[in-house]
């Protein structure tokens, strides 16, 4: 059963579509990160989803129930942790905790909760003096409440330094090893290419390219960069480069030569170079999901 299942989904605000028809699923336990520029339409598919924002058209299903005819059934066993969130600056760790379990009424330990979270030094500090970072992992630890089956979570890394982004992502992890299933929005793409197991790319409302990182950079035309350190080239050289198969850019900066390559042309290079040259040294560097992400939502992709 998928998780989340969205079919010809349309939100028009006025004479504005946020979204346009969009398909979507994600299936029950994987880390799916959603991605797409700024007024993409992610927060109004995240709403969406939880029912805070009802479509124009289309159906929406989490979790194998109506998100809007069974909203409340479907909150319940979601975990949340939004884009902005705010703390109740008087009450303590604890208490937003303590909230959030008899909000849905568990038997969650709270200091087990904060401890995991990073949170075991403010227990019964009160929120009002939190840090950014501080907040996100207060967020997190709410989120977490009741073991949901779907952690939906906006922008978790907002805030939170390296030794914080790699405990959040441990604990997604952790969540999918599980069983549970995660929507991972984000704008911090290091995060999501290390903790996805696929992507989706949304652009003005539509949903562009869906598969594992690994999958888009085969499916982009960004391909890999290959740095051939050599003694020196010219164009006779760098023609034979061109014309090896596979191979969309080649050029000389100095006695480096740096090639633009998709499948497995890097050797067919190699003995191309050496065939006019004497190469000393490459190195290979894919694609990053930066990279891809601007093919997909930048160019006519």
């Amino acid at each position: 059963m998928a998780a989340i299942d969205l079919s010809g989904v349309t939100k028009r605000y006025g004479d504005v579509t946020a979204l346009h028809n969009l398909d979507m699923t994600v299936e029950s336990g994987e880390v799916y990160g959603f991605l797409g520029p700024n007024g993409a339409g992610k927060s109004t598919t995240i709403d969406i989803l939880l029912d805070f924002v009802r479509p124009t058209s289309g159906e929406v299903r989490v979790l194998g129930r109506d998100a809007r005819q069974e909203s409340v059934a479907v909150r319940a066993r979601c975990g949340v942790l939004p884009e902005g969130f705010d703390t109740y600056d008087r009450l303590t760790a604890r208490k937003h905790v303590e909230f959030a379990i008899e909000s849905k009424g568990t038997d969650d330990d709270p200091i087990g909760l904060l401890e995991r979270v990073g949170l075991s030094e403010a227990v019964d500090r009160k929120a009002g003096g939190f840090s950014k970072g501080m907040t996100q992992r207060l967020a997190l630890a709410m989120a977490l409440v009741g073991e949901p089956d779907l952690l939906v979570l906006d922008e978790p890394s907002t805030g939170l330094d390296p030794n914080g982004a790699r405990e959040m992502r441990a604990i997604v992890r952790e969540e999918a090893d599980r069983g549970a299933t995660v929507f991972f929005s984000s704008h911090v793409l290091g995060q999501v290419e290390a903790v996805c197991d696929r992507v989706g790319i949304l652009r003005e409302g539509e949903l562009v390219a869906v598969d594992s990182v690994e999958g888009l950079r085969e499916k982009s035309d960004t391909g890999t960069r290959l740095e051939i350190e050599t003694s020196g080239v010219d164009e006779a050289a760098l023609t034979a480069v061109r014309r090896t198969e596979g191979v969309s850019e080649a050029r000389a900066e100095g006695t480096l030569v740096v090639v633009t390559y998709a499948g497995d042309a890097k050797m067919d290079v190699v003995n191309a170079l050496e065939e006019h040259t004497t190469v000393a040294d490459f190195t290979t560097h894919e694609a990053s999901l930066e990279d891809v992400f601007a093919a997909y939502t930048e160019g006519e992709r």
